[in-house]
């Protein structure tokens, strides 16, 4: 090619048309102009809302992680609280309830207290307020112990009663506890009466593991009767006279035998006692016995063999 055939213009990629700053003004009016018909006129608001319509699905889908992550950490977040909450609601669920039973026995022990010291006043004698601990040890014997002991004057063969009647005796004492034999202890034995007929009888414990008594040495037709109520007699100088002991259960009467089998359910809770009263032994307020007289020799006498 000819050097004289070579265009001297710059190619098309490099010319530059209008200047940058016609540019700046035309697109600055342009704005002005929509902004302006938009404020006025709201013609951009069809096109705002056909973009929005189109960007929606765009949008909801770029939002759909985010929400998933929130709506996780929301769920795990209440889970926990809601565990927390049900922990705690049941925990203090279990300390209203020991709270409902430590009232319930305050007030079955304040009963019983009560009744305790009203019959102290009926029997016109002093005693000492005591509480089970626990069973003895021995699973052959009934027997519990006490959290009183001769620090608090306990004696020995004391009268232990509650509400109801007769629980047993004090069989040994130590400085600060005490050993009580129930009456349905199968070594252990009282003098009781038999408040409708009068007829004084011992009752003994069974010695067949049942917590009961026999009434011993009665007679096969002996007036005694199921239902009727045994008290102490008083006779032994330990146990008052006329507190409540045992009501007969049940009479067997045998042609083989001279005596007839007497069963009795003792008054008071021989099983699950809690506050006893621990009274004086009667004993203590009897006169002496009067000594014995000496016998004079019948030579002394003037008598003759």
């Amino acid at each position: 090619m000819a050097l004289g055939t070579l265009e001297s213009s710059p190619p098309p990629f490099f010319k530059q048309g209008p200047s940058a700053l016609t540019k700046l003004i035309f697109f600055s009016a342009l704005s002005a102009l929509l902004m302006f018909a938009d404020v006025r006129y709201t013609l951009i608001q069809p096109i705002r809302w056909s973009l929005s319509m189109v960007l929606y699905p765009v949008q909801w889908m770029a939002r759909q992680p985010i929400e998933l992550w929130e709506g996780s950490i929301q769920y795990f977040e209440s889970r926990d609280n809601s565990q927390a909450q049900v922990a705690s609601s049941k925990i203090q669920l279990l300390k209203l309830s020991v709270r409902a039973t430590q009232v319930e026995q305050l007030q079955l022990e304040n009963q019983q207290l009560r009744q305790l010291l009203a019959l102290s006043e009926r029997q016109n004698s002093s005693g000492v307020i005591a509480q089970v601990i626990y069973d003895a040890p021995d699973p052959y014997t009934r027997k519990f112990i006490l959290n009183k002991g001769s620090a608090q004057g306990i004696k020995l063969s004391s009268p232990v009663m509650d509400e109801l009647g007769i629980l047993g005796q004090i069989t040994r004492v130590y400085p600060l506890v005490s050993e009580a034999t129930l009456v349905i202890d199968k070594e252990h034995s009282i003098p009781v009466l038999n408040t409708r007929t009068g007829a004084r009888g011992v009752a003994f414990g069974e010695a067949g593991g049942a917590p009961l008594m026999e009434l011993r040495y009665m007679a096969t037709n002996a007036d005694i009767e199921v239902g009727d109520i045994l008290t102490t007699s008083g006779v032994d100088g330990v146990y008052p006279a006329g507190v409540m002991v045992a009501k007969v259960s049940k009479v067997e009467r045998r042609a083989d035998t001279v005596f007839a089998r007497i069963l009795c359910e003792p008054l008071a809770h021989a099983q699950g006692a809690r506050l006893v009263m621990v009274l004086e032994p009667v004993g203590t307020d009897l006169p002496p016995r009067p000594a014995a007289e000496k016998q004079v020799p019948l030579q002394a006498r003037g008598g003759r063999r």
